[in-house]
């Protein structure tokens, strides 16, 4: 079934960007279904991102493992840059590690945002629309900064695509929010037409 449904025609409880007014508590599982898909990423993310040292080489014996600095010599020189750098710069400068360690903590907090979606995603559709700017903004980001700091451009590609991947679970979660939103109003009316005494 798929988790953005249409608006039968005729329907008298359409509105718009609504989908039918199927049962809630569907629409509430899938947004937290969602969610859940997008907080373990970012936590994810971040976890990975304490141990540095340890995935840049594990990452250059595997393209080294798997011949790919052979098909693809440009990532392999790359990364084998990348797990050079990372290990000469926290081998001479440690603190340097302590600027990752901030970077994995933000992904956990960000993460941490979503809990109030999780709750109630019609009062807090707001942190999901902030995300969809800040993955917006992962493309201008890497485009700015990557030149300036000597990236490679696939591999500022390879940057944007956390952007651009992010930002589909939060269209569905957006448009399912609307959805239990449109739904939550059409209750209230009728139960308000219910309640009220007839003139």
């Amino acid at each position: 079934m798929s988790d953005i449904a249409t608006v039968p025609a005729g329907s008298t409880t359409a509105g718009p960007d609504s989908a039918p007014a199927a049962d809630t508590a569907l629409v509430q599982r899938r947004i937290r279904r969602w969610l859940l898909l997008f907080i373990a990423c970012l936590a994810l993310s971040g976890l990975t991102a304490f141990p540095l040292q340890t995935e840049t080489s594990l990452l250059s014996r595997l393209v080294d493992a798997t011949g790919l600095d052979g098909a693809l010599p440009a990532l392999g020189a790359w990364v084998d840059r990348v797990r050079e750098g990372v290990a000469d710069g926290y081998g001479t400068h440690p603190f340097l590690a302590y600027g990752t360690d901030w970077l994995a903590f933000a992904h956990l907090v960000i993460a941490a945002a979503f809990w109030g979606p999780l709750r109630d995603p019609v009062r807090n559709v707001w942190v999901v629309r902030w995300a969809m700017l800040a993955c917006g903004g992962v493309i201008p980001l890497a485009l700015v900064c990557g030149p300036l700091r000597g990236i490679p451009v696939f591999w500022q590609c390879v940057d944007m695509s956390f952007g651009v991947v992010g930002i589909v679970p939060l269209l569905i979660v957006h448009r399912l929010i609307r959805t239990l939103e449109w739904q939550r109003a059409v209750t209230a009316h009728h139960d308000f037409a219910r309640a009220a005494p007839c003139p």
